[in-house]
């Protein structure tokens, strides 16, 4: 692993950092960040979940400061996507390089889509939704994109935010808060089992942790509106070259 590694995975991260703080999606510029520099697929997914980990502590604990969170729906979302994350994770390590590069060559362009699409997410609580339902499907989401986003990642606050506001029917004020602390917690419970299977590289791991802390703190400034303009043509850029680099190593 060279500099060139080093060069090419930071300033990116620190990029992805910036995006995710302002629109959500970082992971979409992140982990093709490492696989575009030659990290192998297992080592670029467990790697990325090291520097979006220090970064998303950041985004989280600005939102709690903040009183975006509704402690409520904290223990049986958090304990869920704890779950599911390992399920995860357990899974990205048993598959092998090549049909996992083959299921990211799928899965990069679906939630691409996802991610970028334009999101209405004016709630409208319907008659009869209780704050147990609520807490029921949310937990129920929280348990299936954990299980995504140990396995893959990248779009992960964005799909909980909109299960959280368009299948839950949670405000999107506390939702925003609740959606990092359950990120935060896949993220953690995805790191420790890749810690424990010795896939992290971490010299590039920990620098590029500094530079996603300065990404999610620069972004937290910006104003969300103007910064979607710039993000989504650099997010496609980077998905690009990324489909690029793996299709031509197949």
């Amino acid at each position: 692993m060279g500099i060139q590694t080093f060069l090419i995975v930071c300033p990116l991260v620190f990029l992805a950092g910036f995006v995710d703080a302002i629109a959500g999606g970082g992971g979409l510029i992140s982990l093709p960040a490492y696989m575009f520099a030659g990290v192998p697929v297992h080592n670029a997914i467990a790697t990325n979940k090291l520097s979006s980990c220090t970064g998303t502590v950041v985004s989280t604990w600005r939102l709690i400061k903040n009183k975006r969170v509704d402690w409520y729906f904290v223990p049986g979302t958090v304990v869920c996507a704890l779950a599911g994350s390992v399920i995860g994770a357990n899974l990205a390590l048993i598959i092998s390089d090549e049909i996992l590069k083959t299921v990211l060559v799928v899965l990069l362009p679906i939630v691409a889509f996802c991610v970028l699409r334009d999101k209405n997410l004016e709630v409208i609580v319907p008659e009869g939704m209780t704050r147990r339902k609520q807490y029921i499907i949310a937990a129920a989401c929280s348990l299936g994109i954990g299980i995504y986003d140990g396995f893959y990642g990248p779009g992960t606050g964005t799909f909980l935010l909109l299960a959280f506001t368009k299948l839950a029917k949670m405000d999107l004020e506390k939702s925003t808060g609740n959606v990092k602390a359950v990120n935060l917690a896949s993220n953690i419970s995805a790191l420790i089992t890749f810690i424990l299977a010795g896939k992290i590289l971490w010299a590039l791991g920990l620098a590029a942790s500094c530079f996603s802390i300065a990404g999610h703190y620069t972004g937290a400034g910006m104003v969300m509106h103007n910064g979607v303009k710039i993000i989504k043509p650099i997010i496609l850029a980077v998905l690009v070259l990324l489909l690029i680099k793996v299709i031509s190593g197949m």
